[in-house]
C-alpha cells in the first residue's frame, strides 16, 4: 500500500507522459466532456456561446472571411467555431479527436445545410494536400502539448497555410501561473462521476514546476478492477515566450490580443492570444 501511494504522488518530469486520447477517445469520460461542450454558460471544454458569438463576429470581420475562405479548426470539438464560421461562407476543415464531439458537430452542420469537413484524428497526426488561409486552435489547446510537440504542430501550420495565411490561437499567461499552487486531493467518484459509471476512487496531485512555467493536474482513478492515470499539462507563457517559439518555426507576429475575440492586450489578463502570419 506503501508503494502504490508513493507512486500516486510521484511527480514526473514535465510533458514526461502524454494521455489525451483517455480524455477524449473514452467512451464515458467522452460522453461528459459533450456535456461541457453544450453547456452554454460555462468555460469548460468549449468558451460559454455568448463569447464563441463575439469571437466568431470579430475573426470574420479581422480576417475577413467570405465565400471561399479556407479554415482548419483544429481542436474543433462540437463545431461551435467551425459551423459559425461555414455559416458566413468559409469552407472549414475540423479536426477532433472525439467520436462524439464529431457526431454531433456533423449532425448539427447537417441541420444548417453545411458543408462542413470534420476528421476525427489526433490532429498532432493530422495530414492534408489542401492550403489554409487561417488555421485556429481555441480554448488553449495549445497550451497542453510539450514543447517537441509544439514545434511540431508550428511546422504543420506552416505546411498548410497558403503565403500569407495566419494562425490565431491562445494561451494561458505567466500570471495565470503565478496564481496556482501545489495541492493533493482525494475523493470518491471524484468530480461527480467524470471518470467512470462505476464506483472509483480518484486522487488529484497539482504540481507545479517553476522552471518550466508548467503546471500539472495529475489524476490517479482508482476501480474494482484497474487504475488509470491521466497527465493534464498546461504550459504557461510570456508574449515573448510565443514570438520565440513562433519566429522559430518561420513565422511573422501581427500582434497579441487578450482573447479571440480582439480584445486589447492586458498584461493582468489570465490568458492571451496570438496572430502570426506566414510569409
Amino acid at each position: 500500500m506503501f508503494k502504490e501511494i508513493e507512486k500516486i504522488n510521484s511527480r514526473p518530469e514535465p510533458f514526461q507522459y502524454y494521455t489525451a486520447s483517455e480524455l477524449w477517445t473514452n467512451k464515458h469520460t467522452a460522453k461528459q466532456m459533450l456535456q461541457y461542450h453544450l453547456n452554454a454558460d460555462v468555460d469548460v471544454s468549449s468558451r460559454n456561446h455568448a463569447f464563441i458569438n463575439q469571437s466568431v463576429h470579430w475573426i470574420t470581420d479581422h480576417f475577413k472571411v467570405a465565400a471561399g475562405t479556407e479554415i482548419a479548426d483544429f481542436g474543433c470539438a462540437v463545431g461551435l467555431y467551425a459551423n459559425a464560421l461555414a455559416e458566413n461562407g468559409a469552407r472549414v476543415t475540423g479536426i477532433d479527436f472525439s467520436e462524439s464531439s464529431l457526431d454531433y458537430a456533423r449532425q448539427a452542420a447537417a441541420d444548417k445545410g453545411l458543408n462542413v469537413n470534420y476528421v476525427q484524428t489526433d490532429y498532432l497526426e493530422f495530414e492534408t494536400d489542401d492550403k489554409f488561409d487561417l488555421i485556429i486552435m481555441i480554448m488553449c489547446d495549445f497550451c497542453a502539448l510539450s514543447p517537441g510537440q509544439r514545434a511540431k504542430m508550428l511546422s504543420k501550420f506552416k505546411t498548410m497555410l497558403k503565403s500569407g495565411g495566419a494562425v490565431l490561437l491562445d494561451v494561458y499567461s505567466l500570471n495565470a501561473f503565478n496564481q496556482k499552487t501545489e495541492s493533493t486531493t482525494y475523493e470518491k467518484n471524484q468530480l461527480n462521476g467524470f471518470w467512470s459509471p462505476d464506483t472509483y476512487y480518484g486522487f488529484v496531485n497539482t504540481f507545479k514546476y517553476e522552471t518550466e512555467k508548467v503546471m500539472l493536474d495529475k489524476y490517479t482513478i482508482i476501480e474494482a478492477g484497474r487504475t488509470r492515470t491521466v497527465y493534464n499539462w498546461l504550459q504557461h507563457f510570456s508574449p515573448e515566450d510565443l514570438k520565440s517559439e513562433f519566429g522559430e518555426s518561420g513565422f511573422t507576429i501581427e500582434g497579441f490580443y487578450s482573447d479571440v475575440a480582439g480584445s486589447p492586450f492586458d498584461s493582468e489578463a489570465n490568458e492571451f492570444a496570438i496572430i502570426a502570419k506566414k510569409p
